[in-house]
């Protein structure tokens, strides 16, 4: 393999100020790609990050509700680094979230996770699809989560988002396929991020559960998911669309 397989792409990643994000523009600018960090905090600072490895980088800071702002982030793309080949959907609203039963959701915390986490990608999607069809083509790869498929209690709403999100992402590669773009998501489990860590309530809820549940029985660390983004995005996945790859040390066999 190359040493720089992503050389001369541009890569676009959402929520990749900090933890899974950061990881993920990372580990894409490691195998040779240029990178646009979008997120509503920190994004310059980790773009700033990423150049003092030597690698390409720029942030624009932008809220995936937005259409006006994901409309802006696909021309700070073209503006600096000339297209978009790349575009990985991580932004989402998780760690923050406090488990509890389904009768104890209200409405409003229900709108605002289905707004991020579905129609937000959505959004990122429909604002970068004409820079890929520029380009020629491109990747699209979503950040589902293992829960869509196993159901966990007690966070409804994510789950759903979730469930949401690999339906949208069979939906659109049947679309896009004419245009070139390949259309996949990666279904992580659960993982120790940077805001996670900063949720007791959430670690408490969950984290047990999930390390009972795995066959490799260890903490997942966002540096878990860098290898599976960057095959969707890179040239060993060209012929692979419209699939989600369960991420969890084998939680679940999808």
């Amino acid at each position: 393999m190359s040493e720089a397989p992503l050389g001369g792409k541009v890569a676009v990643v959402t929520g990749g100020g900090a933890g899974i994000g950061y990881a993920l523009a990372e580990g894409l600018g490691r195998r040779g790609a240029a990178i646009l960090i979008a997120d509503r905090i920190g994004a310059e600072d980790a773009a700033a990050r990423l150049r003092d490895q030597g690698l390409r980088a720029e942030g624009v800071t932008a809220d995936v509700t937005s259409e006006a702002e994901m409309a802006a982030m696909a021309e700070a793309a073209e503006r600096q680094f000339g297209g978009i080949d790349i575009l990985v959907n991580n932004a989402g609203i998780y760690a923050t979230l406090t488990p509890k039963p389904f009768e104890e959701l209200d409405v409003a915390e229900w709108r605002r996770v289905l707004d991020v986490n579905v129609i937000g990608t959505f959004l990122c999607c429909r604002a970068a699809l004409p820079a890929l069809r520029r380009r020629g083509g491109g990747r699209i790869v979503n950040i589902s989560s293992g829960v869509a498929f196993k159901g966990n209690p007690y966070m409804a709403h994510y789950v759903s988002s979730k469930g949401a999100v690999v339906s949208l992402t069979r939906a659109l590669a049947t679309e896009l396929g004419r245009h070139g773009v390949l259309v996949n998501s990666v279904a992580p489990g659960f993982t120790l991020s940077d805001g996670v860590r900063r949720n007791p309530a959430l670690v408490a809820g969950v984290k047990e559960a999930s390390l009972r549940t795995r066959v490799l029985a260890r903490d997942m660390l966002p540096a878990d998911l860098v290898g599976a983004v960057c095959f969707f995005a890179g040239p060993d996945a060209a012929f692979i669309t419209g699939q989600t790859l369960v991420v969890d040390g084998g939680a679940y066999f999808h």
